[in-house]
């Protein structure tokens, strides 16, 4: 990585607050972290973003949608942080977060979820290309005006955060407490 993130005694505010939390939660500080912050300012506002977010989609939701634009945008970074965020939280447990890297379409979710993902799905992959038909599907699914928002919201913030991550080749850390083999899932190639 060519940039050269602030160390631990040079930050301060946010920053100095999300190096304390990676501190706490795994014992160092991760690099997306350390990149973050050299704009704490821009950190801040993803976070209340992502926040936001989830305080409308709710948890599930929101990572599932998270998950779908990672997988497509093979975001290392995010897979395995959001990966470990739904066991966490038990959004998802082992098997079930193994199935969904697999093929989410086959992996017990509701029709409602995968209409969702495939979603984030198809809008990390050419946003230019989708038209009312796609949201119609999550229409069709029971899903609000604001829901449809959000969710394309979210599948923004991911591809954002991770094309930054992925255009600075920040290294990718190990996550602790995620299963090797979880992580393989997680890290394997698409779905075809």
């Amino acid at each position: 990585m060519i940039v050269h993130p602030p160390h631990p005694g040079d930050v301060s505010g946010f920053a100095a607050e999300k190096y304390a939390e990676d501190l706490a939660t795994d014992g160092f500080v991760y690099s997306h972290t350390r990149v973050m912050a050299m704009n704490p300012d821009a950190d801040l506002a993803f976070e209340q973003l992502t926040g936001s977010l989830v305080s409308t989609l709710g948890l599930r939701n929101y990572e599932l949608v998270t998950l779908a634009a990672a997988r497509t945008l093979r975001s290392p970074h995010c897979l395995l942080a959001h990966g470990r965020k739904t066991l966490r939280a038990a959004v998802l447990d082992e098997a079930q977060l193994v199935r969904v890297a697999a093929d989410y379409t086959s992996a017990g979710l509701s029709d409602a979820e995968v209409a969702m993902m495939a979603f984030a799905e198809r809008m990390s992959v050419d946003a230019s290309a989708m038209t009312d038909a796609d949201s119609q599907v999550l229409r069709d699914h029971g899903f609000s005006d604001r829901d449809i928002v959000d969710i394309a919201m979210a599948a923004g913030a991911r591809n954002f955060l991770s094309r930054v991550l992925q255009a600075l080749a920040v290294p990718v850390e190990d996550v602790p407490e995620l299963d090797e083999d979880v992580a393989a899932a997680l890290l394997s190639p698409t779905r075809a």
